[in-house]
Parts: C-alpha cells; structure tokens; sequence
C-alpha cells in the first residue's frame, strides 16, 4: 500500500476523539494546518514518547497555526485515559477498523521479536489549510519526532 502523493487532497475522514465526539480531517480546511501522526498503541513506550513529545510543542505549533491530530486503533475509552494520564493537549481519534489508516497507506506487516502481524505503521502526514498533503514523515526516532515535525513545518514555510 502506498501513501497518499505530496500535492494531491489528502484522504478526508471522520472518526471520533477520545470523548466519542466525531473530528473530520475537513472541519480545519481554510482554518488550519494539520498534524495527522499514526501510531500503534496508547500507553506504550514508544507512543507515549511521541505523544509527550507532541504535547510539549503546542506552543511552537500554534505559531505555525498547525493542529494535531493522532490516530490509532484503539477504543475510544483507551484514548481518554491516555490523554489524561499524560496530559495530552490535542485529539486522538480511534480508527478500530483501521479504515482510515489504510486510506494512509499505513496498515501493514510489521515484524516484532520473530513474529509477523498486521498493525499500524508509525507515519506523520502534515496537511496544509488547503486540504492538501505537504510532507509524509516515515523515519524518524520517537524521541525526537517532534523536534523533526517543527524542522519539517519551518521547511515548509505554511
């Protein structure tokens, strides 16, 4: 499966947050940039990483007028303890069918301790106030994914 191409639409969506209210990838279209970050799991090492990351750059993301929208497979109620926990300051949004992740070109083997499955692979789209996908993020390390995302958005100039 492929990512979406740098320059087309990117893939709308609606899913629900964490409070089980329904976020649509349109509502910020002519509003804001959008930050969409796929990862596995809520509460696990490495996510949480990301997601602490995240929430500790809200400053600098406001300035380039950018939301941030995570998605994984996890159940809506998984989503509000996680974000209370660590006291995440932005959406996650829980795709269990992980419909949209596939529209994303992220749902795919992954290989762990000798083992193959199929799950979520760790990507970052940013999304421009036009509706169109700027950058696709795949390599990065967790711990330093937010330093990348803010070097990706002042490349960009959005």
């Amino acid at each position: 499966m492929a990512f979406p191409k740098i320059g087309n639409l990117a893939p709308v969506f609606t899913l629900p947050n964490q409070a089980g209210a329904n976020v649509s990838l349109k509502d910020y279209r002519n509003k804001s940039n959008v930050v969409v970050y796929f990862y596995p799991k809520a509460s696990t090492p490495g996510c949480t990483t990301q997601a602490c990351g995240i929430r500790d750059i809200a400053s600098e993301l406001k300035k380039f007028d950018t939301v941030v929208l995570g998605i994984s497979p996890d159940p809506v109620a998984r989503l509000q303890r996680f974000i209370d926990k660590q006291e995440l300051n932005f959406d996650l949004l829980s795709d269990e069918d992980h419909a949209v992740a596939e529209k994303y070109g992220v749902w795919g083997l992954k290989k762990f301790m000798g083992r193959e499955f199929m799950g979520i692979l760790r990507t970052t789209f940013i999304i421009g106030k036009d509706g169109r996908l700027k950058q696709v993020m795949d390599r990065f390390k967790t711990k330093s994914h937010h330093d990348d995302l803010l070097a990706e958005l002042a490349q960009l100039e959005l």
